[in-house]
């Protein structure tokens, strides 16, 4: 069986480091906003070249949050893709704003052609999301939104190490939301999340938000939530942060190797890279008869997904919220597979998942 993907493998490969880590974390007694969590935030925000970096307990509150230090709330709206995973609309709601949507392009990212026409007074952000590994046209979007004077709220939580012209994602905007799901390129052993920003008013506020509100010990000077990134999930970030590039080299590898063994003519592979340093958090094909080859695929013992299989506009929570039309992402939705992706795929195992897609007959 070909897993979609295998942590055991990569847990193997730093054991010893992993197990070190942990165990230094035990014998600190000190589990909660300690020096393991300021050592990664420092890390990751040299990492980003960004000058600041607040952990949290997630993505989605990393989404949030960022949107309470930008102000945004009741009787705002924040422009979000409709093609994404669910959290990037769920923190807008839980911010108080309303989502607004729109479709995606080519590459399956937020269709910036769109963006001026959903634009209202009331619009306050955009939130592109980084889809996949692959970064969004920085360029433009900042443009875009100096012109509206508009927040930019970037969702990195799939594209950790991606870049657009030679910068980092999650340095371009306002915000850079990062989330270390264990799937992630980065990912904990558990939840985690961060947020960047070169802003020192945004940084010192997202420090309050993220613990109740308090600047003092035991003051509560303003709303804030319990979001904290733990101990332990720091001190296996900082050990992964090292090896982090050198597994975005291995994914892209893993990618160059399906463009070149997938040759079925019913297959249309993701679009090359450009100004984009894709880091392939997912390596997804498209296929008009998708259950079909997903079900082909499953007989011949290759596990796949589908990302994502519904649109945020056709979701029960978002249906109040969908007005337009998404030509493109509803074609996506019954079309994607996103093929094993993780950089402990072997190159055997790439070639024989090419081999049955190339196998496979409409």
């Amino acid at each position: 069986m070909i897993k979609f993907i295998d942590f055991i493998r990569e847990y193997n490969s730093i054991k010893s480091d992993i197990n070190k880590a942990i165990n230094l974390v035990l014998k600190s007694g000190q589990y909660i906003l300690g020096e393991k969590v300021r050592e990664f935030e420092k890390n990751f925000a040299s990492y980003c070249k960004t000058k600041y970096c607040v952990g949290v307990n997630s993505g989605t509150d990393a989404l949030y949050l960022s949107l309470l230090s930008a102000g945004i709330g009741k009787g705002d709206e924040v422009i979000v893709p409709v093609n994404t995973a669910m959290p990037t609309a769920i923190a807008v709601l839980m911010s108080g704003a309303t989502p607004v949507f729109v479709d995606c392009d080519e590459d399956f990212l937020i269709d910036i052609k769109q963006i001026p026409a959903v634009i209202t007074k009331k619009t306050k952000a955009i939130i592109p999301v980084h889809l996949y590994g692959k970064a969004c046209d920085m360029s433009v979007l900042m443009k875009l939104a100096k012109k509206f004077n508009l927040f930019i709220i970037e969702d990195c939580a799939q594209a950790n190490g991606a870049s657009w012209r030679n910068k980092k994602i999650g340095s371009w905007g306002d915000f850079g939301c990062f989330s270390f799901y264990p799937v992630k390129n980065l990912g904990a052993y558990g939840d985690g999340g961060a947020i960047t920003t070169n802003n020192k008013n945004y940084y010192q506020k997202l420090l309050r938000l993220r613990f109740y509100g308090q600047e003092k010990h035991m003051e509560s000077a303003e709303f804030g939530v319990n979001s904290r990134l733990d101990e332990m999930q720091a001190a296996i970030l900082n050990v992964k942060l090292a090896h982090l590039n050198d597994w975005n080299n291995r994914r892209q590898e893993i990618a160059k190797l399906y463009r070149k063994l997938i040759t079925n003519p019913n297959v249309i592979l993701p679009l090359p890279t450009n100004k984009n340093n894709h880091v392939y958090h997912l390596f997804v094909i498209r296929v008009k008869q998708r259950d079909k080859l997903m079900k082909f695929l499953k007989q011949n013992n290759i596990t796949t997904l589908i990302h994502y299989p519904v649109p945020l506009h056709k979701q029960p929570t978002f249906k109040k919220n969908a007005h337009g039309l998404f030509p493109r992402a509803e074609m996506y939705a019954n079309e994607l597979i996103s093929l094993p992706m993780y950089p402990f795929l072997k190159d055997s195992e790439v070639n024989r998942i090419a081999t049955v897609i190339n196998k496979f007959i409409v």
